[in-house]
């Protein structure tokens, strides 16, 4: 062992310790593109490093989680929320012995294609772009398309696996990315009642009695409900699994929460006004691809793309300021001076 560089010798220690059904980091499906290994990183590491400084993570600052340009400095964003799917899928993945490198890759990655103006960005350009739009999907094409300039980041089968398939209606092949798509669910339904209270939007008391026995009363005590229970039924075994009673609750409150806060006529009140900049921006640029930064030109007339594609990326790709900026910047008149 003592002849292994430190990535080898960081691969071994994985068989000795992580679980069974762990993805192995030298067991990986590797990349579309063939890379020399690194001498200190092994490859699911290198992935969350890339994603980490990939231009799209960064973006995700400025970008709605759920309420459009709340007053206050509290609220989510996609960045926060992001961290906080992260912080609990590597909770879990630790206390089950599964890859933490994987399982918080995929999580860092797991909304990089979202819109700008959250789920009200998304149905605009689901829309206005014919063949559809997904965020999920989005943010495979981030990864492997527009990152770097065209060349993507080529990320492991795994992570990209874990990233495409993080929504409730898909299932990933690993469990770390089933630890993902569990602990966005946990995330979001606890930090949106948390930022709904502090709007005013809903009170602590008003959630309902049923589901707040068998979770908790309060943000903490419903994280720590949760996450215990995934960890106590799924220690051991090929699956990650919760049980009956908290699964039940959890979706019970995910229901609470689409009635009472995600369809807020104050919550969502702007969302309106926001599907239609989306919708305005797209045809715009449709009719103007020349308006677009230099590497989507590039997309378009170097690399084949079609102009509704890369006007969908481009727009995709914007934060909630920027968008509003080349909103104001195309539909509205501005002063000037003839001198």
């Amino acid at each position: 062992m003592d002849k292994l560089n430190i990535r080898e010798k960081q691969e071994v220690r994985e068989h000795e310790f992580l679980s069974p059904y762990a993805s192995f980091s030298d067991c990986s499906k590797g990349r579309d593109i063939y890379e020399e290994p690194c001498d200190i990183r092994p490859i699911y590491q290198r992935d969350r490093d890339r994603i980490l400084h990939s231009k799209a993570f960064r973006r995700l600052n400025g970008k709605t989680q759920v309420f459009l340009t709340p007053e206050g400095d509290h609220y989510r964003t996609r960045m926060t929320h992001t961290l906080e799917v992260a912080q609990n899928a590597r909770t879990i993945a630790k206390a089950l012995r599964l890859n933490e490198e994987l399982t918080e890759a995929i999580a860092l990655g797991h909304d990089l294609g979202h819109t700008p103006f959250g789920h009200a960005g998304e149905r605009a350009l689901r829309r206005v772009y014919k063949p559809g739009f997904e965020h999920s999907e989005q943010s495979i094409r981030v990864v492997e398309v527009l990152e770097k300039h065209g060349r993507g980041l080529n990320l492991t089968k795994e992570v990209r696996d874990g990233i495409l398939n993080h929504q409730t209606s898909k299932m990933p092949s690993t469990l770390e990315g089933k630890v993902v798509r569990l602990s966005d669910k946990i995330a979001y339904i606890n930090h949106d009642i948390d930022d709904a209270i502090r709007g005013h939007i809903i009170t602590e008391e008003q959630i309902p009695t049923e589901y707040a026995k068998v979770l908790g009363y309060t943000t903490k005590e419903r994280l720590g409900t949760i996450i215990h229970d995934i960890v106590s039924h799924s220690e051991g075994k090929n699956d990650i699994l919760m049980s009956k009673e908290v699964e039940e609750a959890m979706h019970g409150l995910r229901k609470y929460m689409f009635q009472s806060v995600y369809t807020d006529p104050v919550a969502k009140g702007q969302e309106s006004k926001a599907e239609s900049m989306i919708e305005q921006l797209f045809v715009y640029y449709v009719k103007r691809p020349e308006k677009l930064s230099e590497e989507y030109q590039y997309m378009i007339y170097e690399k084949g793309e079609t102009i509704e594609r890369v006007v969908c990326d481009y727009i995709a790709g914007m934060t909630d300021r920027y968008a509003v900026a080349k909103y104001k910047e195309i539909a509205i008149p501005f002063a000037w001076d003839v001198y």
